[in-house]
């Protein structure tokens, strides 16, 4: 796809009715700001899959259903790592998506991210493995990066245990969670596991630079603003860290990368970056589907209950995923 500019703004772009509906939610639940508050505390503050659910409760929405959902540990580079496994109906082999949560590195969990993997198993047809990363400041850099290695080396070798089919595997992440996505497939690039055939990247960190005219534009915004961006990069990075390829993957050799769909949403900081990955991805040959989605804020995706955008950007994200995955 053909990679256009959003046109420059000079004031902050305006949320589109349903969206502003879950901004006022989110709002109503009271949270403090997590940039002026302790990491244990920031974890206990409401987040958007709040206000999503909250909304869901007054129209009467349920989740969406998929064949089963299971838990489990799997053995990590310092302990164990909770995977929360979707399946859908039916006996398989089903492709396999590895996906990661987003949460800045610090905060949120399986829970504050269970839409996306509930509707990508459903969309995709596909077994969803959702990996529960250790987070800062706890456990600072490569903590987070070591443990989705570890999950998709994992998955890898017991696909078949999960009626996933091995030589079917992609990367999906979210936020922090892309950034991961990306770091898993240079990694296995770089090594001899089996290739994911895909990545899905949904409003990625790829890069630490607060001067780009989407964070200028978008300082301010909710859920995600320029303050929570560097309080994230302050407790996940040590010293010396901040220009490692892993976190920053916008200035990292991106040569024989999966095909890439690439996510941004116009109320997010971290959109400029964004298309300026995509734009990367293809100058290293890489087949990239860039999609951007005006009226709507960062964490947007997820939010497919309640906000018609987010439905229409999973329906795209899941045909990509659908046909890269396909049996051969």
């Amino acid at each position: 796809m053909k990679l256009s500019s959003p046109a420059p703004a000079s004031l902050p772009p305006h949320a589109n009715p349903e969206m502003q509906a879950v901004l006022d939610q989110l709002a109503a639940l009271k949270g403090k700001p997590i940039e002026t508050l302790e990491p244990r505390e920031a974890r206990k503050q409401p987040t958007p899959a709040d206000a999503v659910r909250t909304l869901m409760k007054a129209r009467d929405l349920k989740p969406e259903e998929v064949g089963a959902v299971q838990h489990r540990s799997i053995p990590g580079p310092d302990g164990k790592i909770p995977l929360r496994i979707y399946t859908p109906r039916g006996d398989g082999p089903f492709p396999v998506i590895v996906y990661f949560h987003g949460g800045g590195f610090v905060i949120a969990d399986l829970d504050a991210y269970d839409a996306t993997p509930r509707a990508l198993c459903r969309a995709v047809d596909a077994v969803v493995v959702s990996v529960r990363y250790r987070q800062g400041p706890e456990h600072r850099f490569p903590a987070a990066h070591d443990d989705a290695f570890s999950a998709y080396a994992w998955v890898a070798d017991h696909a078949a245990d999960l009626k996933g089919d091995s030589s079917r595997l992609a990367l999906v992440g979210e936020s922090a969670g892309g950034n991961l996505a990306i770091s898993v497939a240079m990694a296995v690039r770089d090594g001899d596991l089996p290739a994911p055939l895909y990545q899905v990247l949904v409003y990625p960190v790829v890069d630490n630079d607060r001067s780009t005219p989407s964070y200028q534009v978008n300082a301010h915004a909710q859920p995600l603003n320029a303050a929570m961006m560097q309080w994230f990069f302050a407790h996940e990075a040590n010293p010396g860290d901040e220009d490692d390829p892993r976190l920053v993957p916008l200035r990292s050799d991106l040569a024989n990368l999966p095909p890439t769909t690439l996510v941004t949403a116009e109320i997010d900081p971290l959109h400029s970056a964004g298309e300026a990955f995509a734009r990367r991805l293809q100058e290293f040959g890489v087949t990239v589907n860039y999609l951007h989605y005006t009226g709507v804020t960062h964490e947007f995706f997820g939010m497919g209950a309640v906000l018609p955008t987010a439905r229409e950007a999973v329906a795209t994200v899941a045909a990509d995923l659908r046909a890269a995955l396909a049996s051969a």
